[in-house]
């Protein structure tokens, strides 16, 4: 494979990511749905060699649990620990960090396309896209073994953008519910999470293949991934961008999902 090309990373027959009607296309369903999922959007021979970088990387994880409550936020004494604004989820996976993505990696030539950024500035509806600031936190590989999940959560970012690599034998599945609070009135709608929590609501799934990208907007659409089943172990690429440049993830932030700061 021809490194360092985007045609020869992204299947660019079926997703002309540079052609205007196919941008606008994706904004609306984008602004539609709140979720975009372009299936089939890397090359097969792309998604092999970045699974064989992944796994050769594998070793390199920083595995954690996490307890956590869905918004994300420290414990507020005002209320109980048992009411939904503290009540926690748990979240467990590993995760290699930018720095230890190969340089010649194609994630890396995706991330820092041009051609591939302007894309999602026009479907975003951003003006400019950054990297960050330190030397983490750009593009992530996330490892999801047996039983790992992502627990209940709202995203403090307006936007994620994240390439699937490898679907478990079975679980891993992304679920949502739009909409399901008003950050912008700090309208939190306490009755309906704690229904969520306690597994009385149904939410929608996603549906995506190795390959698969997806663009989601979960600042107010609650969301989580199942636990994975079976021996094969689950692998997702997360690349994030800054409407600003030189934004460094928080410290905190950084020791709870790397270990390590730099």
């Amino acid at each position: 494979m021809k490194k360092n090309k985007l045609e020869s990373i992204v299947n660019l027959k079926k997703h002309p990511i540079n052609e205007a009607g196919y941008r606008s296309k994706c904004k609306f369903m984008l602004d539609n749905d709140g979720v975009l999922v372009l299936n089939n959007f890397l090359l097969k021979e792309s998604i092999k060699g970045i699974l064989e970088e992944a796994k050769q990387q594998e070793n390199l994880a920083y595995y954690c649990i996490n307890e956590h409550n869905v918004y994300l936020e420290p414990f507020n004494d005002q209320f109980d620990k048992d009411h939904p604004r503290n009540k926690t989820v748990i979240s467990s996976k590993g995760c290699i960090t930018d720095d230890q993505v190969p340089k010649s990696s194609s994630l890396r030539t995706l991330y820092n396309s041009l051609n591939f950024k302007d894309f999602l500035c026009n479907v975003l509806d951003e003006e400019a896209l950054y990297k960050y600031g330190d030397n983490l936190s750009s593009i992530n590989i996330h490892y999801a073994k047996e039983g790992q999940e992502l627990g209940w959560h709202f995203d403090n970012s307006s936007f994620a953008i994240t390439l699937l690599i490898q679907k478990p034998e079975s679980g891993g599945a992304f679920e949502y519910i739009r909409d399901f609070r008003n950050s912008k009135i700090n309208d939190n709608n306490f009755d309906q999470v704690l229904d969520l929590i306690n597994g009385n609501c149904i939410p929608n799934k996603l549906s995506m293949n190795n390959g698969s990208l997806v663009l989601f907007r979960g600042k107010d659409a609650i969301h989580r991934v199942t636990p994975t089943i079976g021996d094969r172990t689950r692998i997702l690429s997360v690349l994030a961008y800054n409407a600003e440049p030189n934004v460094q993830l928080s410290e905190t932030a950084r020791m709870t999902f790397f270990g390590k700061l730099y």
